[in-house]
């Protein structure tokens, strides 16, 4: 009975406190950090995030009266779960009381009905990894829906899914699909009602087959990706009209699950096999299964129409799509360009479509026009080579042939505007096989055959695994001289940041023991060195080094907010963020970002989350951007851009092929070269190249038989050697105890050092005691094949760059 009444307690104030942050702007006094621009900036990303899927005109809501079904109307989901998730906001604004204070006449009886059972029925929402995927449904009679029916002219069902860290999405009913309750409650709903708008509130795909069995019963189709504090506003904004939808996909919404290429090899324990390859979302239905398809990729529906009038011109090896764009409706919106390429059949299997770029107009006027453009290189629609089938193993070519450029709303309406012609064979960047397959695990890869009307079917071949031996010879080549030890001479980090000494000087006066504490934050989360709530503390972790002027750098969970003791402000979800399609809204929404984050002390935002939505089922999907690499690169750009010009850094994530849940910090990702490079680290690569973020974070599983936070093929040869990524590279939260299989005298932080995954966070090992750290980066310096003093110093230096060159937090 207490925990009963302490459940309806806990859910009471919280309606109390959701109410009294109707208007959200009175919260400024509260928190200054929680600026009225943020607010703004909040909810203006999550408005531009809506997609809508459907409508037969009866959105937008004017002078309608309308009757809101389902309790998440009230217990309104706006984030996922997780330490992507687990923020402590200022108020969440749910979607009743938001459609109340719109131009929207809402069903008070039903409402008031809707509020008194839910607040006598709070949602249990479950322990770390046990959350629940959906909340179950007030119980709803003919009559209740006949009645409202007779008061209002309209209807909204809306229906919440939540999804979380840890686990993943099920197949079943109130995770991938629709319960019995729902299900009835739609049956019930439509029966009665001429007009049913269907709200989806949720950060991951479902299932929309049901969108065919009740057919043009249901009116509209609302996506609303998880909004964060502002969600509910931001969903009745589209609702009323106050504003006009322009989000798109990011993610093909397939008729079944079945039907997305990945369903075979998807959440298995051990090891998943990117069999379908290159060939992910869109790139597979637009290629072989168009007819599956329910909503493409790149889709979303406007309450306006526009015109567009694209030329594509070809200038020094650069395409360059220009647009201009006119509303023709009567309503003011934005309008997504989107660009995309065909390559050439050849050697190597190409999709029918590849996305190249994207733009998004600003807010145009009946019948006002805006010119834009997309500018893309040449070597961008080049393939890269994994099997030598082109003549130039392990790089990108350009194979010769047509490369038709095709500009549209989305990739299945994108119609061919010009061409670029390849004479010959063009090798792009030549490149090293780096992270290939292993032989003794060999599996087959989706590739293409066509029949005579040049219709592609899929076909399979044997993926091409690692050639290339010697690795302790490259790793032996590569490893830096050390710097003399000089012992303490009194140069303090404030000394180098003044010019009066070198970074050289500084570190050269550094014992191994004060370099190992360099390489490893302060143990535990919510190191006591940090701000309260923090994920974790890294650089003076030590008092030597404090001594010495190395700060402790505060580390915080992200992406949708800065998760600490603290309030702070809770911003829309990944997939939110990315279904804008607008980078600059996007950058200046994460440059206030950085700025609370200096306002709450904080230096390094884990975030963004940038994997890719390979599979539908995937648990934190709504912490990721897209099931394209080019939109999640482009959205991670903006965003590490914005927080990073606040003085504050962001720390990209998982790098790389964390796309499952389950058994995450075990399982074996094996995926070919060119799937790696063209669909899993292209993002990652795009990050990195264009906003040079400051820090980045591995992820947990292995990539074809290797530990991401070993990998030096992933970190060396790739992150830091191809890409030139300078930062600091840390680990996701704790790692896997392992041997080096080339160095005897290398294990655990060792192998990890070796590999130049500088920073073990949050410090500790595993199953050692809180006081204790782990000895086995010390205990292999000196030894035969150990770490050697210009190793350790290595990651040091990365560390003590990184603290030089972000100001403190204490503005």
């Amino acid at each position: 009975m207490a925990g009963k009444l302490k459940k309806l307690r806990d859910s009471l104030l919280r309606r109390i406190i959701d109410r009294l942050s109707q208007s959200s702007a009175a919260l400024v006094d509260a928190d200054p950090a929680l600026d009225a621009r943020m607010i703004a900036l909040c909810r203006e990303a999550a408005t531009e995030g809506v997609v809508l899927l459907r409508n037969d005109g009866t959105l937008p809501l004017q002078r309608s009266r309308v009757a809101v079904f389902g309790r998440v109307q009230v217990d309104y989901l706006v984030v996922g779960y997780g330490s992507g998730g687990d923020v402590k906001p200022p108020y969440r604004r749910n979607l009743l009381d938001a459609l109340v204070d719109s131009d929207v006449a809402v069903d008070e009886e039903l409402a008031a009905r809707y509020r008194e059972w839910t607040a006598a029925n709070p949602v249990d929402e479950g322990h770390w990894g046990n959350w629940p995927f959906s909340f179950p449904e007030m119980p709803l009679d003919d009559d209740t829906v006949r009645s409202a029916a007779t008061r209002t002219d309209a209807a909204i069902v809306v229906i919440g899914r939540a999804a979380g860290e840890s686990r993943e999405n099920k197949l079943e009913p109130g995770s991938y699909y629709l319960t019995e309750e729902e299900r009835s409650m739609l049956a019930a709903v439509t029966a009665e009602f001429a007009r049913t708008i269907v709200v989806l509130d949720t950060g991951n795909v479902v299932d929309m087959a049901w969108l065919e069995e009740f057919g043009d019963r249901i009116s509209a189709v609302v996506l609303a990706w998880q909004g964060g504090m502002e969600a509910g506003n931001a969903v009745a904004d589209v609702l009323s009209g106050a504003a006009n939808p322009s989000g798109r996909l990011t993610a093909t919404i397939a008729a079944r699950y079945e039907d997305y290429p990945t369903a075979e090899n998807f959440g298995h324990r051990t090891f998943n096999n990117y069999a379908e390859d290159i060939f992910v979302g869109y790139r597979y239905f637009e290629t072989f299964a168009p007819d599956r398809v329910l909503f493409p990729f790149g889709f979303g529906l406007s309450y306006t129409t526009f015109s567009v009038s694209p030329v594509v011109s070809i200038a020094h090896d650069t395409v360059t799509v220009t647009a201009t764009v006119t509303n023709t409706g009567e309503r003011a919106g934005k309008h997504v360009i989107q660009a995309y390429y065909r390559a050439p059949a050849g050697a190597l299997a190409q999709p029918t479509r590849q996305l190249s770029g994207f733009t998004k107009t600003a807010l145009l006027g009946a019948g006002q026009s805006e010119t834009v453009s997309i500018s893309f290189p040449v070597s961008q629609m080049a393939s890269f080579d994994d099997s030598g089938a082109t003549g130039h193993a392990d790089a990108y070519v350009l194979e010769a042939g047509e490369y038709e450029i095709y500009v549209g709303s989305d990739v299945r309406s994108a119609t061919r505007v010009g061409a670029h012609i390849v004479s010959a064979p063009t090798v792009t960047r030549q490149l090293t096989e780096a992270c290939a397959p292993d032989p003794a695990h060999p599996f087959q890869r989706m590739t293409l055959s066509h029949d005579g009307a040049r219709r592609a079917t899929p076909a399979w071949e044997a993926t091409p695994t690692r050639a290339r031996a010697g690795r302790r010879s490259r790793v032996l080549a590569q490893l830096p001289d050390g710097v003399p030890l000089t012992g303490d001479v009194g140069i303090t980090l404030g000394d180098v940041r003044d010019g009066n000494a070198s970074l050289e000087q500084f570190v050269a006066q550094l014992t191994p023991t004060e370099l190992e504490a360099l390489t490893r934050g302060d143990r535990i989360m919510n190191s006591p060195l940090g701000t309260p709530g923090n994920a974790g503390v890294f650089g003076g972790t030590v008092e030597s080094l404090r001594q010495k002027g190395v700060p402790a750098i505060t580390t915080t969970d992200g992406p949708s907010g800065i998760r600490l003791a603290a309030y702070a402000s809770l911003l829309p979800c990944g997939t939110a963020l990315a279904s804008t399609w607008n980078t600059p809204l996007l950058e200046e929404l994460a440059q206030n970002h950085g700025q609370e984050m200096r306002h709450k002390k904080t230096d390094v935002l884990l975030s963004p989350g940038m994997n890719i939505q390979r599979d539908p089922l995937c648990g934190r999907n709504f912490e990721y951007f897209s099931e394209d690499p080019i939109v999640s690169g482009k959205t991670a750009a903006a965003i590490v851009a914005g927080i990073q010009a606040a003085g504050v850094a962001a720390c990209p994530k998982h790098l790389a092929c964390n796309n499952q849940e389950t058994n995450r910090s075990r399982n074996d990702s094996r995926v070919s070269q060119r799937a790696l490079r063209e669909i899993y680290l292209r993002g990652f690569e795009i990050c990195v190249v264009e906003s040079r973020p400051r820090v980045m974070m591995t992820s947990y599983n292995k990539i074809n038989g290797v530990w991401a936070h070993y990998n030096d093929d992933l970190v060396t040869t790739i992150l830091r050697n191809e890409w030139g990524f300078d930062g600091v590279v840390i680990t996701d939260w704790w790692m896997q105890r392992a041997q080096d299989p080339d160095f005897p005298g290398l294990r655990d932080n060792a192998y990890r050092i070796r590999g130049q995954v500088d920073v073990l966070m949050p410090g500790g090992m595993r199953g050692l005691r809180r006081d204790k750290t782990d000895s086995s980066l010390l205990n292999s310096y000196g030894r035969a094949d150990g770490v050697t003093l210009g190793e350790m110093q290595r990651s040091a230096t990365n560390v003590l760059r990184f603290a030089l060159g972000v100001p403190r937090s204490t503005d």
